[in-house]
């Protein structure tokens, strides 16, 4: 009886555990579901205000393009930047509600001119493995809640506007591989805490102010792979441990104050194939065995000794020149595509100086003019060249271009290595990019010729791996013309300095003699000149494309006068210098009349522009300003909304019989007048700006920050009838 009670009583305990169980299963499954529908209905709330959406079905939200969501229903990835179209007066970050999205592993925001501060909330997403913010127009602070994302292992907020120093915390994030904050506005000093993150692959602080010395803790990063520190104020020696990051394949440290000597491991580095550490303050040798292992190797412009080590492996670009380097010259370095040993004490008597183009050699002690050649021409061709004189001179010198590499944009880690494609050979083997591009124009024939300029035509070209690019080369007259000359080497210059979305991107350029031409991303709708010009082109562009248009340009010109030091004015500014793409988004072009501005000059200049753009300030006083391109904004601004060249409107603004005449009769008429509030209070702000930017006085137009500024703001709604407003009551509004 006694076994038998304790059976019973072992049952009900058995029966009644089970029953809880199972009832508290239930439970905890009700609340869970309960959870991930709460949590879902967020979500999609969050997506709903956010105003990122284009007449999807917000009930399908899992089925976008750039969103991915897990069994759940729950959002995992957000990859807006491929996707989606944000109104540049909605792209304001703090319009997505990131605490709605607890199971996020991937946000991608990068290109859509977000404006605002990086939300702190952004630390609630404990999840998140990938971050990219990177093209946008941020600013502020970093926040200090990045240090909650422990699971974080790319962060990418390059090209913004953010300012402040870089927190120690993120040391924290022990799982980061990639951390890009290059093109920015950050002071102080790295961290040492970076140091910490010993899976780090890549490393980019490139374009801020960053001064003080590279921490040695860098040496920690025993996997890194790039490291660019490049266009800062680093001053102080490089650290002797970065010869021990045997991982590393591309280092940039240009455009610092640097002093001491190149540390002498960083040659016996396997894997390094480029090295930059131009414009510095460096002394000494140049370490054994750094020409064996790089294929790219700039160090010039600084104050190295010593002679060039004889150890020369598979080097296609090799920049010494203004440096204090002596000895002879080792004969291996003939091989070398692009050769620059130029403002050096080198000496040679026995005149082996003859044996390399006299361009790569000027400005040394001992160089002889004399015998110095213009290409690398065997004794039969110098008895051919007596014989057939001025043809085989042209000969020689398009086989010479040919063979010769010329200077690479400065754009590093396409680590691809593909025959034929312009963005992975040009750092690496720039013979083959030029053979592609005198092949695809079938040596610059006029068939490809797509334009022609002041100092220049343009050519399109298809690159055999499929990609089309534009090509402005230098007539052969104007290559003599020292003005020419300066003007094509000026827009290599600026656009090797400066990066924005809108601005057109350079993929590489040649300047050597009767070659020289510019690389750039070809734009297929053309100028803006040409899409306006043409009536069916321009039907196309309604009042919303046209507002778009003229935002970009302004965000654009604004970058270059607010982040830039010291800011550069284009002063060419025109509709046929503005390109367009397919997705029918501006992009600023003609770089070669650009100036970057002295505070403590002048300002003087020869007059250069397209006649009815230019500023009436500059054609009289020749005094470059910010505001010159303020004026020439002005006149592209009431050129997209009439349709053509405002020149009339512009000489009889002061004149009571323009004054009063009415908006609407100004408006291009080959589309109809607007029918939406919106692009009615959109066409009255971007007229009232263009015409403050046509005040005779300069000081009295605003600058393009404060016009970049309007444009992101919303307006208050519409005051006046449409068709009621004259240009008068436009001119008396305030800015």
């Amino acid at each position: 009886m006694k076994n038998s009670g304790c059976s019973f009583l072992l049952v009900v305990i058995i029966f009644s555990t089970f029953s809880y169980n199972f009832f508290q299963g239930g439970v905890i499954a009700n609340t869970t579901a309960a959870s991930y529908s709460s949590s879902t209905n967020e979500e999609q709330k969050a997506l709903l205000l956010s105003k990122w959406r284009e007449g999807r079905n917000i009930s399908e939200y899992c089925k976008w393009n750039g969103i991915v969501c897990n069994e759940a229903h729950s959002v995992t990835e957000i990859s807006t930047g491929k996707y989606f179209y944000i109104p540049p007066i909605e792209a304001h970050i703090q319009n997505l509600n990131v605490t709605a999205f607890p199971n996020l592993i991937r946000l991608e925001l990068s290109g859509l001119r977000l404006k605002g501060s990086i939300p702190s909330e952004i630390g609630s997403l404990k999840k998140l493995v990938h971050l990219d913010l990177s093209s946008n127009c941020l600013h502020g602070e970093l926040p200090s809640s990045l240090s909650s994302l422990t699971q974080l292992e790319t962060l990418n907020i390059s090209n913004n506007f953010l300012t402040g120093v870089i927190p120690p915390i993120l040391g924290q994030l022990k799982n980061m591989t990639l951390l890009s904050l290059d093109l920015n506005q950050f002071e102080g000093h790295i961290p040492l805490e970076l140091g910490n993150l010993k899976g780090l692959v890549r490393l980019t602080l490139s374009h801020n102010s960053l001064n003080g010395s590279i921490p040695s803790t860098l040496e920690h990063l025993v996997l890194l792979v790039v490291l660019d520190l490049s266009h800062n104020k680093f001053f102080g020696v490089i650290p002797e441990g970065l010869s021990s990051l045997t991982q590393l394949t591309i280092v940039q440290l240009s455009w610092n104050q640097i002093t001491g000597f190149i540390p002498s491991g960083i040659g016996q580095i396997p894997r390094l194939g480029i090295l930059d550490i131009s414009n510095n303050q460096l002394e000494g040798p140049i370490p054994s065995g750094v020409l064996n292992h790089c294929s790219y190797l700039q160090l010039s412009n600084n104050s190295l000794t010593g002679s060039i080590p004889s150890q020369i492996g598979n080097i296609s670009y090799l920049d010494l020149s203004y440096n204090d380097l002596t000895g002879k010259i080792p004969e291996v370095l003939h091989s070398v595509p692009h050769l620059n040993l130029s403002f050096n004490s080198f000496n040679d008597s026995d005149d082996g100086f003859c044996d390399f183009p006299k361009d790569s050699l000027i400005g040394n002690r001992d160089f002889n003019y004399s015998c110095a050649s213009d290409a690398r021409i065997s004794p039969v061709m110098i008895i051919v060249f007596s014989t057939f004189s001025g043809m085989v001179f042209s000969v020689v010198l398009v086989c010479w271009g040919i063979h010769v590499l010329c200077p690479p944009h400065n754009e590093f880690g396409n680590e691809e290595r593909k025959n034929g494609d312009m963005l992975s050979v040009w750092n690496y083997d720039g013979k083959i990019a030029f053979e592609d591009i005198i092949k695809a124009t079938e040596d610059f024939d006029i068939r490809y010729c797509i334009g022609t300029g002041a100092y220049g035509s343009v050519y399109k070209a298809q690159l055999p791996s499929g990609r089309t690019v534009a090509l402005k080369k230098l007539h052969k007259t104007e290559s003599e013309n020292p003005s020419f000359y300066k003007s094509f080497s000026n827009e290599a210059k600026i656009l090797t300095e400066i990066r924005h979305r809108n601005i057109i991107r350079l993929y590489g350029f040649c300047l050597h003699n009767k070659c020289m031409f510019l690389v750039y991303e070809h734009m297929e709708r053309g100028s803006l000149f040409y899409n306006l010009s043409n009536d069916v082109e321009a039907q196309e562009l309604n009042w919303s494309k046209r507002i778009n248009i003229v935002k970009e340009i302004a965000y654009a010109l604004a970058h270059m006068h607010h982040d830039c030091s010291p800011p550069i004015v284009h002063r060419d500014i025109s509709s046929n210098n503005i390109l367009l793409n397919m997705e029918l988004q501006a992009f600023i072009s003609d770089f070669g009349t650009a100036r970057l501005l002295d505070c403590h000059s002048s300002n003087q200049t020869l007059l250069a522009g397209t006649y009815g753009y230019v500023a009436p300030e500059l054609a009289s006083t020749l005094t470059v300003t910010t505001k010159c391109d303020v004026y020439s904004f002005g006149v592209v601004v009431l050129e997209i909304m009439m349709g053509k060249h405002p020149a009339e409107l512009i000489s009889s603004l002061s004149e009571p019989s323009i004054q009063h005449k009415k908006l609407k009769d100004i408006l291009d008429s080959r589309i109809p007048l607007p029918f939406f509030r919106k692009d009615m209070q959109h066409i009255l702000l971007v007229v009232t700006l263009a015409l403050a930017c046509l005040c005779p006085h300069p000081k009295f137009r605003p600058s393009m920050q404060e016009i970049a500024n309007e444009l992101l703001v919303s307006k208050p709604p519409l005051l006046w009838h449409f068709d009621e407003i004259s240009i008068q009551q436009l001119m008396k509004q305030k800015i």
